[in-house]
């Protein structure tokens, strides 16, 4: 099979994640900070170190602000809801998932205000359209990286710039750029930000994390067993114990770790510059074809390696079902769980194709795509 969904989850996995999931299951899987054991302990150890390397990778100072999550999702919903409160209003875009938006549509039946800035047809977000939309109850900036539909390059540093001018929280959903694009929570003024393990990290489903900046204070939703204080009935305030009630998936944790080693190793600015060539390559070649419509700057230094298309007025799950059945190509149509953006690119009735590259993809396999779509385009 030809893999072409990698935004929804990287596939294959470096052989490493693989071999240290299965180790850490085989040899150690006990249950970590509940046992004095030496397996346990081993356990622990291992995810002690996936806090340290993704500390490494995002220039984040206490790896106890690192917090283990199973998805994006649960992180940005411990994110939003941790600091949000009646009365408070939040900004965000048109181009979120609905792992951004649906926690604020929830909050907002308890007095939370929204506001949503629209981008344009391409998919960009104007900063200063951010910055208009500030009151003086503004609580939280919540932006995407990059857009999962269009593959828009966010302008989050300027955005961070204006966060910390105002006062205002400013959190990152980085689920299409974790492990890819350069991220400084430093530079860029991150306050909370907000990955799956899943994606660009290399690791297993059933992984993510929130990483919150020293001295900001989130509300917690869930309570539980940390395997500390646990002579108190009341949930322990420290970090990462706060946000981490129950057992944590540790194999899986051990496996982003080996995914973010791979990583450093490779060099993210290898791994960037491939998929930006296999981008640019599809979008050049796609750009040509008859009846083909591409969506996004179509641009690899404004646009990840994530690109939606439509042909003629065909549905785009019929699309999708052809490449799958008859070129065993894998592709994801339809809406991405971002109706607002398919809003914004006008392709909320049709939904479209999305075609996303990865490391372990080749130009080749490119090629054979191109051919595939050529040939449906001829029949629609």
């Amino acid at each position: 099979m030809v893999y072409f969904d990698n935004a929804a989850t990287s596939y294959p996995k470096p052989e490493v994640v693989y071999d240290s999931i299965m180790t850490a299951m085989r040899e150690y899987g006990a249950n970590p900070g509940r046992s004095g054991h030496k397996m346990a302990l081993k356990a622990g150890r291992g995810i002690f170190e996936t806090r340290e390397l993704i500390c490494k990778l995002f220039n984040i100072n206490n790896p106890m602000n690192v917090i283990f999550t199973f998805n994006a999702t649960e992180a940005l919903n411990i994110g939003i809801k941790g600091v949000l409160r009646e009365g408070d209003h939040v900004i965000t875009t048109s181009m979120e998932h609905n792992s951004v938006l649906r926690p604020i549509k929830y909050l907002e039946r308890f007095g939370v205000e929204s506001t949503i800035v629209k981008a344009d047809s391409k998919g960009r977000i104007n900063p200063k359209d951010i910055e208009k939309s500030i009151k003086n109850n503004t609580k939280l900036i919540v932006c995407t990286h990059i857009s999962n539909l269009t593959g828009t390059i966010m302008p989050i540093e300027e955005i961070g710039s204006i966060s910390k001018e105002n006062g205002i929280i400013f959190m990152v959903d980085a689920s299409q750029s974790a492990g890819v694009y350069d991220i400084d929570v430093e530079k860029m003024n991150i306050d909370l930000l907000a990955f799956p393990g899943h994606k660009g990290l290399l690791g297993p489903q059933g992984t993510g994390a929130l990483c919150i900046k020293d001295g900001l204070e989130l509300q917690s939703y869930m309570q539980g067993g940390t395997g500390s204080s646990s002579h108190s009935l009341d949930h322990p305030e420290i970090l990462p114990d706060k946000f981490e009630s129950g057992t944590t998936n540790g194999p899986g944790i051990i496996g982003l770790g080996a995914g973010i080693k791979y990583i450093l190793d490779k060099g993210m600015h290898n791994i960037r510059e491939h998929e930006e060539s296999l981008a640019m390559h599809f979008i050049e070649e796609a750009k040509k074809i008859d009846g083909v419509t591409l969506y996004g700057p179509l641009d690899v230094k404004q646009q990840a390696a994530v690109v939606a298309l439509n042909i003629k007025d065909a549905d785009s799950s019929e699309v999708s079902y052809i490449l799958d059945q008859e070129y065993d190509i894998a592709v994801r149509p339809g809406l991405h769980c971002a109706p607002l953006a398919h809003e914004t690119i006008n392709t909320l009735e049709q939904g479209a194709v999305r075609f996303s590259f990865g490391l372990f993809n080749t130009h080749e396999e490119v090629d054979y795509c191109i051919k595939a779509l050529k040939d449906i385009a001829r029949e629609v």
